[in-house]
This record gives structure tokens, C-alpha cells and sequence, in this order.
């Protein structure tokens, strides 16, 4: 048996529209809304009583996908701060090529995120920026150059 494919990524946040937005300004699409609860749920995850709305967003190729989930109950555990560097331990950041890194930026920018460093340039081949945005979410943007 061999592993077929990176389904989702899961991001549990608290102001789930807030952080939906940001998705969709960057040019995620919807693909569903859903809530969830009942014992499968509660025997699959390892928590009582869950209730949950989980939003479904995937790239505009079809390929990746972000889950994110506002528990209801139990209230979710926040583990750190909002604003954890980038060389904290765990999962800090997920890429999205683009195609216009600059124009990107300044819409996120304009919608509230935040550069987490500069726009840089790695060689003849890439530009790259770290956009933080709602409840500290990292988000690095590539662009093709050259």
C-alpha cells in the first residue's frame, strides 16, 4: 500500500469567518460548509460532545484543500500565542504559488494581514513573502520568476 495523495490540511480557529475570508482573499474557493456532532464524532477525535463547523476551501487547481474548524464544544485550546515565530516547533506555514506575488500581497495587505518579514528574491528563479494573517496564521506566497 502506498500513500496516494495530501488530502487536507486541518486549521482550527476561533473566528472561522475572519479566517475564511482571508482564504477566500487569497483566492481559495469555497467548496463546502458542514457542521458536525454525535459519538462517531466524539470516538474519532477523542472529545465529548463535540460540535463543530467545519468549512472546506481548495485551490483554484483542485488539488489542495484546507479544512477549518470552529468548535462550538468543547471550546478549543489555544496552545500559544497568536503571533508564534516562524521557527517555533510544529506546523508554522503553508504555501501557495501565485502568479502576481506583489499584487497578492497588497490585497491581503489592504485586508488587514501583516508581512511577517520582506518580500525576497532567491536568485533569478523565485520571489517569496510570509503573510500573517487572522489568529496568527502564516501563509508564504511563491512566485515563478525569470
Amino acid at each position: 500500500m502506498t500513500l496516494k495523495r495530501l488530502d487536507n490540511i486541518l486549521i482550527v480557529v476561533d473566528d472561522l469567518e475572519a479566517v475564511k475570508t482571508f482564504f477566500l482573499d487569497l483566492g481559495l474557493e469555497l467548496e463546502g460548509e458542514t457542521v458536525v456532532e454525535g459519538p462517531s464524532v466524539d470516538r474519532l477525535i477523542g472529545l465529548q460532545n463535540v460540535r463543530a463547523t467545519l468549512v472546506f476551501l481548495r485551490t483554484p487547481d483542485g488539488h489542495g484543500r484546507i479544512e477549518l474548524d470552529k468548535y462550538h464544544t468543547p471550546d478549543a485550546v489555544r496552545s500559544g500565542p497568536v503571533d508564534t515565530p516562524v521557527n517555533a516547533f510544529g506546523i508554522r506555514r503553508i504555501m501557495f504559488a501565485v502568479d502576481d506575488l506583489d499584487a497578492v500581497v497588497a490585497r491581503l495587505l489592504a485586508r488587514g494581514a501583516a508581512l511577517v518579514g520582506e518580500v525576497v528574491r532567491f536568485g533569478e528563479s523565485h520571489k517569496l513573502a510570509y503573510v500573517r494573517g487572522p489568529e496568527g496564521i502564516i501563509v508564504a506566497l511563491a512566485e515563478q520568476i525569470g
